[in-house]
């Protein structure tokens, strides 16, 4: 089977087009020096069956155990009936759904997310289109401040994904917003004297996470108290979605806009990528939202449909005063997402929230009766910070065992060098638990 399928009278009547004599040609703009003058070092064409079998070699030499490492990626299981379902010819529709006549399933699909994403966070309105939990939180913190006008701080938590952050510090340098950043106490929370000092009459929004990077729930209450008395917003970030089907939602503790990562849902981590951001807020700031919104409406014979509405991005008619440039949309991610959470159901959610939590807390058990203390001893969900005294060579230990252990905090924060961040889901099975605590406190 050929795979490359144009014929040399093709690839001819090509270069007769573009007025190119030859292939060479269409790389003359490469200096000579950084050309390959030699064929690329690869093997013999294959038959069909021979490639297979190359493939699954290959395929065979990937370590397919759970890592016990989250930090943004969480390792879940996926139900096939996910990728089934997304295989379906109602989905192969536009890619943008700018004709609703012929995307209605598209529309639809991203109508379901949103949905979805309105009752985990407990808001008003959710939009499609976020590239990732970092873009969503960057985003928020713009409309933060078009909603304060005047107002040009942001303050983030150093307990929010510190990838986050320079995410936000990015598009915050380019809107000419100062960035200031509270620290975190011995709980693993935001430092509140900190916080008092930070939150002034310039502030627009605090950031901060729910669960935070250290897996520790923070005092939305408390947070949304302090923000709101200063006039700002407070906005939260949550890289683990599922931590949502046990820990309250945060629109009913506070938050004004809730961002976060979806992976959990019905996306594997795929080496890191793509993400599936998600953005929700109250009805008063849906003008001022980013990113594509679907809504609902009926056709003049009163039947359902779905509609892209308030689409103010820079493609459409606000071009340069659009309140965001992200031009894509993760469709096929959020439709698994969809599919995920609608095959758990609300009682399902809770369930699988209930048996990270408790797995966690297993291991943390363990860790415990072996003389390894938390770093920090605030509440978490299923991924928390454990001090050891040689973080390094407890890695490497585990590493021999042939487990992936954790990711260590020394790498952005200085002060947590003996710390690593671990992270347990319904994929570790209590005899790998056990098998990595005697690995790292041994």
């Amino acid at each position: 089977m050929r795979y490359l399928p144009h014929t040399p009278r093709d690839v001819q009547s090509m270069l007769e087009a573009v007025g190119a004599p030859g292939v060479d040609a269409l790389f003359a703009s490469i200096p000579a020096e950084l050309r390959l003058n030699r064929p690329l070092a690869l093997p013999p064409p294959m038959d069909e069956v021979a490639l297979l079998e190359e493939l699954e070699r290959l395929a065979a030499m990937n370590k397919v155990d759970p890592p016990f490492l989250g930090a943004g990626a969480y390792p879940h299981h996926v139900p096939p009936a996910v990728d089934q379902l997304l295989l379906r010819s109602e989905f192969y529709t536009a890619y943008t759904p700018y004709q609703p006549e012929v995307a209605q399933g598209t529309l639809q699909a991203i109508f379901e997310f949103q949905t979805f994403v309105a009752l985990l966070t407990g808001q008003q309105v959710a939009n499609a289109s976020m590239y990732d939990g970092a873009t969503a939180l960057a985003e928020a913190a713009l409309m933060a401040v078009r909603v304060g006008k005047t107002r040009r701080r942001v303050v983030v938590a150093r307990s929010v994904h510190p990838c986050y952050r320079r995410v936000v510090r990015t598009y915050a340098s380019t809107a000419g917003c100062e960035l200031v950043e509270v620290g975190f106490g011995a709980d693993g929370r935001v430092d509140s004297n900190a916080l008092r000092a930070a939150l002034d009459a310039n502030a627009a929004a605090l950031l901060c996470g729910h669960p935070n990077y250290f897996g520790v729930a923070e005092d939305l209450p408390a947070l949304a108290a302090a923000a709101h008395g200063s006039g700002a917003m407070l906005v939260t970030s949550t890289p683990e979605a599922l931590a949502l089907g046990l820990l309250a939602a945060p629109g009913a503790l506070g938050a004004d806009a809730c961002t976060g990562e979806m992976q959990s849902f019905g996306n594997g981590m795929s080496f890191g990528g793509p993400g599936l951001g998600f953005f929700a807020t109250r009805d008063e700031h849906v003008r001022q939202m980013p990113g594509r919104l679907c809504g609902a409406t009926a056709d003049r014979d009163g039947r359902r449909g779905f509609v892209l509405t308030l689409s103010t991005r820079e493609q459409h008619i606000r071009r340069e005063r659009a309140t965001s440039n992200i031009c894509t949309n993760h469709g096929l991610n959020a439709l698994a997402a969809a599919i995920h959470l609608a095959l758990l159901g609300k009682r399902g959610l809770r369930e699988l929230a209930l048996v990270n939590w408790r797995r966690a807390r297993h291991l943390r058990e363990l860790l415990a009766a072996r003389g390894a203390k938390p770093a920090f001893t605030g509440p978490v969900f299923n991924e928390f910070a454990v001090r050891l005294p040689d973080a390094t060579a407890a890695r490497e230990r585990a590493q021999r065992e042939g487990l992936v252990a954790g990711r260590p905090l020394g790498e952005d924060d200085p002060e947590l060098a003996d710390a690593l961040l671990l992270c347990v889901t319904e994929l570790h099975s209590p005899a790998r638990i056990a098998k990595l605590a005697a690995a790292l406190a041994g």
